[in-house]
């Protein structure tokens, strides 16, 4: 009799998500699907509105990466209204975009995917959490860990008018620049900055490097997939968050592609299936081939591990040091799902690095923060690179400005099949003959949870309206009614 497991909700990530196993008679992974259940809806709703409140409108998606989507957007303005930002402008975006990723990889290491390797996959589900971490590490750690976040977080604040929800955002610029006294205090933020972004990798090499079991998972085949990478590079191929050209490589690390923001249609294509409401992007040379990886496969990654993997080094000079370290363990490309959170950390330290550098730049104490947009705006495309992979903006508007079209290529969406892939691998590699337990589904959704997955802005509707079901129920659970709309019988 095949038997059917069910992890619902899963936890440790935004939004909501359920994953189903399902049992052979012997008891071994017959198939595993993971489902995104919940319809957000931004890109068809921000029909109609006024394009420059798309910086205002789209940070709503989500509170954990709302700085994402607001520079995103902002980028989009830009290219939209065919204008580019000032200098100190594109100096003060800049710094609190990295401000942002910094403080952003520090949250999922420390509170969502780090507890699994500094408390251990296999401990009670109560320990796996901040807390378990403190006690792990010590409150004066997990005092350090608030302290940094904090500080950072202001520079978002002061210089994005809100840290979750920013409003500085202008086409052809900023609404706000530094004054003395936030200069003071940001040039000790960031320098202190670098030297945690350089604790929390030493601390990830004590605790999980060099732990043999953990080690062993990292390097192992339950999480480990050949795809294509993609991530924003500079000119020299750097890895950049705020901006540049999309580059692509193949399972081989060889350049598959590069090429601009505008162009990304020509490369990129959507799957759809109608079991879930995330879109299955691919590479439109390859073709969809299923949720297969390879080199004959159109499917490829995004977020950390893949924007090292696609570039030739990092931006920074420690930052480069660490990636260098990476490589030498897992090899180059690395296609080691859990060394995602390695590679977020090698992120945290250029994040830390690029601040500092961005405030010795005299520019950032400039007044002249904005280029007036002079033209008529008709269509505009705008990339960053959100902590989980490239995020891409698109809209199109009539000659007042008004969105007609809005198309978001999210971060996690680009993952959305290794996801689906990564969950199944490990399903299929940790539950043998029927022996399932708490500690083995921790170890399945570590597989997702590496990945640092936010489906709160990546949903869509495949028939382009929501099914819906209400169970009405009496007080021994037995169903009184049902009601549904759009659900297939």
């Amino acid at each position: 009799m095949k038997r059917r497991v069910t992890i619902d909700p899963i936890t440790r990530l935004e939004g909501h998500g359920k994953i189903e196993i399902f049992l052979d008679k012997n008891g071994d992974v017959e198939n595993a699907y993971f489902q995104v259940p919940e319809l957000r809806g931004f890109e068809k709703f921000s029909e109609g509105r006024m394009c420059e409140e798309m910086p205002r409108i789209t940070p709503k998606i989500c509170g954990v990466c709302p700085m994402a989507h607001h520079m995103a957007a902002t980028k989009t303005l830009d290219d939209l209204y065919k204008v580019e930002p000032t200098y100190t402008a594109r100096l003060i975006r800049e710094l609190t975009y990295n401000a942002f990723t910094f403080e952003d990889h520090a949250l999922h290491f420390y509170f969502l995917g780090g507890p699994d390797f500094v408390v251990g996959p296999d401990a009670p589900a109560a320990e796996r959490n901040i807390l378990g971490v403190i006690a792990k590490v010590g409150l004066e750690i997990g005092g350090q860990v608030i302290d940094i976040r904090k500080r950072v977080r202001n520079i978002i604040t002061t210089l994005g008018g809100r840290v979750i929800h920013p409003v500085s955002g202008l086409p052809g610029g900023v609404s706000r620049g530094l004054t003395k006294e936030n200069y003071d205090e940001f040039v000790k933020t960031t320098a202190d900055a670098v030297e945690f972004a350089k604790f929390t990798l030493q601390l990830f090499d004590d605790v999980v490097l060099k732990n043999k079991s953990y080690l062993d998972l990292i390097v192992g085949d339950v999480y480990k997939h050949e795809t294509y990478y993609m991530g924003v590079v500079t000119e020299n191929n750097e890895v950049d968050f705020y901006d540049g050209m999309i580059r692509v490589v193949d399972p081989a690390g060889k350049e598959f592609a590069k090429f601009k923001a505008r162009d990304y249609l020509k490369h990129i294509s959507e799957h759809v299936e109608p079991w879930s409401y995330i879109k299955f992007p691919f590479l439109k040379k390859i073709g969809w081939k299923g949720f297969v990886d390879g080199a004959n496969s159109g499917i490829y990654r995004v977020a950390p591990l893949a924007r090292l993997n696609a570039s030739e080094r990092m931006r920074t000079p420690e930052a480069q040091v660490a990636r260098e370290a990476m490589f030498e363990t897992l090899g180059r490309p690395a296609h080691n799902t859990l060394a995602f959170h390695w590679a977020r950390l090698v992120e945290i330290l250029q994040a830390a690095e690029r601040m500092v550098e961005i405030m010795a730049d005299p520019e950032i104490m400039g007044d002249d923060l904005r280029n007036l947009p002079t033209e008529t705006p008709t269509e505009g495309v705008g990339i960053v690179e959100a902590p989980r992979g490239t995020l891409i903006h698109h809209y199109k508007t009539d000659e007042r400005g008004i969105i007609t079209q809005a198309k978001l290529m999210v971060a996690t969406v680009h993952n959305a099949a290794p996801i689906c892939m990564s969950v199944e691998r490990a399903a299929r590699g940790l539950i043998k003959g029927g022996v399932v337990n708490d500690g083995l589904l921790n170890m399945v959704e570590m597989a997702f949870r590496a990945y640092d997955p936010c489906f709160g802005c990546a949903t869509h509707s495949l028939p382009g309206r929501m099914p819906l079901e209400v169970l009405v129920k009496d007080q021994d659970g037995g169903i009184v009614k049902r009601f549904s709309q759009f659900i297939r019988e």
